[in-house]
C-alpha cells in the first residue's frame, strides 16, 4: 500500500493475519463527551475516539464552557458545567459530524440562550427537520435553511416532556431527545418503529440518570443530575467491520481484535459474517459501564450470501458499503433493503459505492432503497472516488485487497473524520 498527497494505492493481498486493538467506538465517545459536560465533576474518558468527527464534539463542548483535556495516550478529561453550559462566543462548528449537531441540539435546547450550528459543506446537506419538529414542541425554538438543513439557529428554554414516535429509526434523534428530556420539567419518551443502537441510553445510565425501556419505548424523568465518570471507550465495531469483511472475505485469514465493542445492537455485522460462513469466536467478554466488551477471533473462507432487509438493516446501517464492497467475492450475492437512509449519510452511498464498484468491473443493481450484487465476480483494480465519505473510501479499499491488480483511491484522507489510522492498520494485517 502506497500513500501519495491524498492517494491511496491499496495492492490485492492473499489473507489478513495479526491482532489489532481499535480506537474507540465513535458513537459512545460523542455521548460521553456531551454527556462530561453536563455532568457534575472531570470526567475521564479512556481510549477516545480519534476521528474529527469527535473532535468536532469536543470543540462544541469547549466553545460551552467545558474545560477539555486531551492527552496523546487517546485519554480526554472533560470538567462538567451542571445543567448550565456557558453561552459560546460564536457558532459551533460541528465539521463532518451529523452526530454531533443532531445529539448536542438537544442539550442547547434546554440553554437559557441562543446558539448557531454550523458544519461543512456535506453536513448542510443532511436532513435536521427529524429533531427540528419535536423538539419545537418541547418548548424549544430551532430554525434550519432549505427544509430543515443546517445552519441551525437554537434558542434554549425551558423545556417540558413530550410523547415522540420516530418516523425514522434513528438513534441520533433518540439520544437527542433523551439529553433534551433530562433537560426538561416532567417525562419525555421516544417510541422507535424497530430498535435502533441503545448507547444513549446506556451512557445516561453510567452517568447516574434512571432510563427505562419498554419493548421500542423509552422513557426518561426529566431533572436528575449526572455525575462525572471514569471509563473506557470499547474499540469502535463499525470501524472494525471493514477488517472483519476483509478477513472473512479472504480464505485462509485470522485476525484478532481486542478490546471491542460487542453491544447487542450493534454486532449484527457479527451475526452477519457467521451466516455467510466466517468462523467467530468470542475470546472474553465483559461489562463495562452497561457496555459489552470483548476479544474477537475472526477466520475467513468461503462466503455464501446474504439478503438484509427490515430491522437488520438499521442494525447495520454503517457497515452496508463494506458488505456491499465484499459481495461479489461471495458464492451467492448481497441484497440490501429499506436502506434509503443511505442516500442523505456524507454521501448518497448507494449512489456512489455502485459507481466506484462499476469502476472496478462489478454488477451491480441499484435500488432507491438498497442495491444487489450477484456472487462469483472478479472485480479488478481501477481508479475509484469516495466522494468524500469516509465509509465509501474504507470499503472500496476491502474490495481492493481481492481484486486483480491495484486500486487507487482519490482524497482518501477523508478517513480522517472516524478513523485516522485505518490504512496504516489495513497495511500491517494485509498478507501478500
Amino acid at each position: 500500500m502506497t500513500v501519495g498527497g491524498k492517494h491511496v494505492v491499496v495492492r490485492p493481498a492473499r489473507q489478513i493475519g495479526g491482532s489489532l486493538r481499535l480506537p474507540g467506538d465513535k458513537s459512545i465517545a460523542h455521548r460521553y463527551a456531551m454527556l462530561a459536560g453536563t455532568a457534575d465533576g472531570t470526567s475521564v474518558l479512556r481510549n477516545f475516539a480519534s476521528g474529527a468527527d469527535c473532535a468536532s464534539t469536543l470543540g462544541c463542548m469547549a466553545a460551552l464552557g467545558c474545560a477539555v483535556v486531551r492527552d496523546a495516550d487517546g485519554t480526554v478529561k472533560v470538567e462538567g458545567r451542571g445543567r448550565g453550559l456557558k453561552e459560546p462566543s460564536g457558532p459551533l462548528d460541528c465539521g463532518n459530524s451529523g452526530s454531533t449537531m443532531r445529539m448536542l441540539a438537544g442539550i442547547l435546547a434546554a440553554q437559557p440562550f441562543a446558539t448557531e450550528m454550523r458544519g461543512d459543506g456535506s453536513l448542510s446537506r443532511r436532513p435536521m427537520a427529524r429533531i427540528i419538529e419535536p423538539l419545537g414542541r418541547m418548548g424549544a425554538s430551532i430554525a434550519g435553511e432549505d427544509g430543515g438543513r443546517p445552519p441551525l439557529k437554537v434558542r434554549g428554554g425551558a423545556l417540558h416532556g413530550v410523547e415522540h414516535q420516530l418516523t425514522v429509526a434513528s438513534a441520533q434523534v433518540k439520544s437527542c431527545l433523551l439529553f433534551a428530556g433530562l433537560l426538561a420539567e416532567g417525562v419525555t419518551a421516544v417510541e422507535e418503529p424497530q430498535r435502533t443502537r441503545d448507547h444513549g441510553e446506556l451512557a445516561l445510565r453510567a452517568f447516574g440518570a434512571e432510563v427505562t425501556r419498554e419493548r421500542n419505548r423509552t422513557t426518561i424523568r426529566g431533572g436528575q443530575p449526572l455525575h462525572a465518570i471514569d471509563a473506557y471507550v470499547p474499540g469502535d465495531i463499525s470501524s472494525a467491520a471493514f477488517f472483519l469483511c476483509a478477513a472473512a472475505m479472504l480464505p485462509g485469514s485470522r485476525l484478532v481484535i481486542d478490546g471491542l465493542l460487542l453491544n447487542p445492537t450493534r454486532a449484527a455485522i457479527l451475526d452477519v459474517l457467521a451466516g455467510m460462513g466466517a468462523t467467530i469466536r468470542m475470546l472474553e467478554v465483559e461489562e463495562r459501564h452497561g457496555e459489552l466488551v470483548g476479544t474477537v477471533q475472526i477466520t475467513g473462507g468461503k462466503l455464501s450470501g446474504a439478503r438484509i432487509a427490515g430491522a437488520q438493516t438499521a442494525a447495520l446501517i454503517d457497515e452496508l458499503p463494506v458488505l456491499g464492497a465484499i459481495a461479489a467475492y461471495t458464492n451467492d450475492g448481497i441484497e440490501v433493503r429499506d436502506a434509503r437512509e443511505l442516500r442523505v449519510k456524507e454521501s448518497d452511498r448507494i449512489a456512489v459505492l455502485a459507481t466506484n464498484l462499476r469502476a472496478m468491473g462489478v454488477q451491480i443493481e441499484e435500488f432507491e432503497d438498497g442495491f444487489r450484487m450477484a456472487g462469483k465476480q472478479r472485480p479488478h483494480g481501477a481508479k475509484v472516488d469516495p466522494a468524500g465519505d469516509h465509509r465509501i473510501a474504507m470499503a472500496c479499499a476491502v474490495a481492493a485487497l481481492g481484486a486483480e491488480g491495484d486500486t487507487t483511491i482519490t482524497g482518501a484522507d477523508c478517513v480522517g473524520i472516524s478513523f485516522p489510522d485505518f490504512f496504516s492498520l489495513l497495511e500491517r494485517v494485509a498478507i501478500r
